[in-house]
């Protein structure tokens, strides 16, 4: 009886740590859709203020289309690619860029809270701290422009001469989160650097906002230099250039559809700056 009743314990107590383990994750998810809740309704309190802004983010984000359109006007192609196809490369990283913005915005943000010292809050609190800067800022107003790089998205798939089939299909949806997760690291990159400066470091705009604006024609028509560096380096081209010739059949192998995923590795040397900067914090006081 003694060893039964020993055994039971036993088993009582490792039940209780998965249940311990699975209800932090429950609550993690929880806390994060809380976040998410708040910010939604404190945007919501400002209805016209809300729509004026994402129509403006709609609207604004024309610009590059627009400025697509004009060049194609005058020339056929451009180091070999049309117009359908230059538009399908632009909005497959328009989509990318605007998820990171929208659900990474909280680390762009990032250096705001140590100047002023209430990254301190975050650190006494009994939760990640990745999730309390995630959940700190949810850009809903980024919508507009996501929604505008969905239609473009729409018209480059309809109007380009890809043959569709399932691969081509899933490579898109890898390019998208590759690219997703690259321009996040770059956020990461950004919040980490702010522990060791106060000032704003805005040459990190190159990576973010800039590599959208560089990301709209494929990555080849730049130089072999500066693909190099975009492949090995910084690995946009492999979320964005080699999936893409895939996908105009201008490279085969299977390997290609799964090049995207391969940018996800760079999220790794991304959180371990930001473990090292989260050591070496100082406060800045308020």
């Amino acid at each position: 009886m003694k060893k039964t009743d020993r055994y039971k314990g036993e088993n009582r107590k490792k039940s209780g740590g998965v249940k311990t383990e699975a209800g932090t994750k429950i609550n993690a998810f929880r806390l994060y859709k809380h976040y998410i809740s708040v910010i939604i309704r404190s945007k919501m309190q400002y209805k016209k203020s809300f729509f004026m802004y994402s129509l403006g983010s709609f609207l604004v984000s024309f610009n590059v289309f627009v400025g697509i359109l004009f060049m194609f006007c005058r020339f056929s192609k451009v180091r070999g690619f049309t117009y359908s196809e230059v538009l399908l490369c632009y909005s497959i990283v328009l989509t990318a860029f605007s998820l990171a913005e929208i659900f990474a915005r909280g680390f762009d943000t990032f250096p705001k809270m140590v100047r002023t010292g209430s990254f301190d809050r975050l650190l006494l609190r009994p939760r990640s701290i990745v999730l309390q800067v995630l959940g700190s800022q949810f850009e809903i107003t980024r919508f507009g422009r996501l929604l505008q790089a969905v239609l473009l998205l729409g018209y480059g798939i309809w109007k380009s001469d890809v043959r569709w089939n399932f691969e081509k299909a899933v490579t898109v949806v890898f390019m998208i989160a590759g690219g997703t997760a690259l321009f996040s690291g770059f956020f990461v990159i950004y919040a980490s650097l702010s522990f060791f400066t106060l000032e704003g470091l805005e040459f990190m705009n190159i990576f973010t906002n800039g590599l959208k604006e560089y990301g709209k024609y494929p990555m080849g028509i730049y130089g072999k230099g500066l693909l190099w560096i975009m492949t090995f380096l910084i690995p946009f081209a492999l979320v964005q250039y080699y999936p893409l010739l895939y996908l105009l059949e201008r490279r085969s192998g299977i390997g290609h559809i799964f090049l995207p995923l391969a940018a996800g590795l760079f999220l790794i040397p991304c959180y371990l700056l930001w473990r090292y900067g989260v050591r070496h914090y100082q406060s800045s006081g308020s």
